[in-house]
């Protein structure tokens, strides 16, 4: 097994491409150790010193470290991951944990319908590509809340991502989008 990594955006995230799917539909975001125990995969991951969260796309993984160097973990991450798969374990146990767009019921109903179609057309799959996913959280008065995963999370650039890239396209095809903010969950 051939396990490719590639640089995001955010120094401290690592993206790790094992060449078969991870996560069969979704995602699946463990910003710390709590709650990594619904992945066997996540959980291996985090055994290594210096992993500070790690998110499963549909064929990658990324490792977002503290303050180690790469140098020092990448090897253990790479041998954690290659003896995942290669154990044929389930990434994950049962169907918990997948990301998914909120909920949203009410008068704004077709315009979020519009938010997250256009989220999951344009703006997820170029978010993937640096390593992480952008979900819907809501929508109020114009305001849109998205909560950023896996190598987005504390990019230095998401702002900017987020303000200029995906604030500019929601105003753009959806008029009654004023503003988007992030949220932490």
């Amino acid at each position: 097994m051939f396990i490719q990594t590639e640089a995001t955006p955010n120094p401290a995230t690592l993206k790790f491409l094992p060449g078969q799917p991870v996560m069969p539909s979704g995602s699946a975001d463990f910003p710390s150790r709590d709650g990594a125990e619904a992945s066997p995969l996540a959980s291996r991951l985090f055994e290594v010193e210096g992993v500070e969260a790690v998110f499963l796309g549909p064929d990658f993984v990324t490792v977002t470290k503290g303050d180690v160097d790469w140098a020092h973990i990448k090897p253990a991450l790479l041998g954690a991951i290659m003896e995942h798969f290669a154990s044929g374990a389930a990434v994950m146990k049962g169907d918990s944990h997948a990301v998914t767009h909120a909920e949203h019921d009410g008068p704004d109903a077709e315009i979020v319908i519009q938010i997250k179609e256009l989220l999951d057309t344009r703006v997820r799959p170029a978010v993937a590509q640096d390593g992480g996913d952008i979900t819907f959280h809501g929508y109020d008065k114009g305001v849109v809340y998205l909560h950023m995963q896996g190598a987005c999370a504390g990019c230095p650039s998401s702002t900017l991502t987020l303000k200029h890239g995906i604030e500019n396209l929601l105003r753009h095809y959806i008029p009654e989008v004023i503003e988007v903010r992030p949220i932490e969950l």
